[in-house]
């Protein structure tokens, strides 16, 4: 685990941790080379941590939508929010699981002018309105998401990842969660 994963709060000791979080921090520093710095700071509180950890999950693999677009939307409302980590992160993860090494930067700067398919642009339309302005959500917004071919299940999927990266990305921030350094070259080549 990375001390400096966090400048906020301290970065637990992993011999501290309860046995759960280790074998899933394990688990992922195994599948990525390195232990992503989200877990050595969510770590901090491990309720907060099976938590956060289960509902992404659940958002990942329960869904009709592609990872790509999972992570096309985290990056876009990452980029919204200025989430220094989120950006990093997920962006390495949407180029790798997009195949397209410059789309992630096209979605932190400025969705709009992203190389994306109107379907996509929907998409992403709905969860940036989401994150700036929640309040101005419609039932037209609902139905632009359907009329561009998303079920009701994926307007859900949508709606709850943009919700989920609102609150990864708030707590990213006030921990001052820093990004791995293995993250900013991941997926850049074709």
């Amino acid at each position: 685990m990375n001390e400096d994963a966090m400048r906020r709060f301290p970065v637990p000791d992993y011999e501290d941790l309860p046995e759960d979080l280790r074998d899933r921090i394990d688990e992922e520093t195994e599948d990525a080379g390195f232990t992503p710095n989200v877990f050595s700071a969510f770590a901090y509180k491990p309720s907060h941590f099976r938590a956060f950890f289960a509902y992404h999950d659940a958002l990942v693999s329960d869904t009709p939508l592609a990872r790509e677009e999972v992570e096309m939307i985290v990056v876009a409302v990452s980029g919204a929010n200025d989430c220094l980590y989120c950006v990093v992160g997920h962006g390495a993860l949407c180029r790798i699981y997009a195949g397209a090494p410059k789309l992630a930067d096209q979605l932190a700067t400025n969705h709009r002018q992203a190389d994306v398919s109107d379907h996509h642009m929907a998409m992403l339309d709905f969860a940036v309105t989401l994150t700036e302005s929640p309040e101005a959500v419609t039932d037209e917004d609902v139905q632009r998401l359907r009329d561009a071919g998303f079920s009701p299940e994926e307007v859900w999927d949508i709606a709850s990842v943009a919700a989920f990266f609102n609150l990864s990305n708030r707590m990213a921030t006030v921990a001052d969660m820093r990004p791995n350094d293995e993250f900013y070259a991941m997926g850049r080549s074709d």
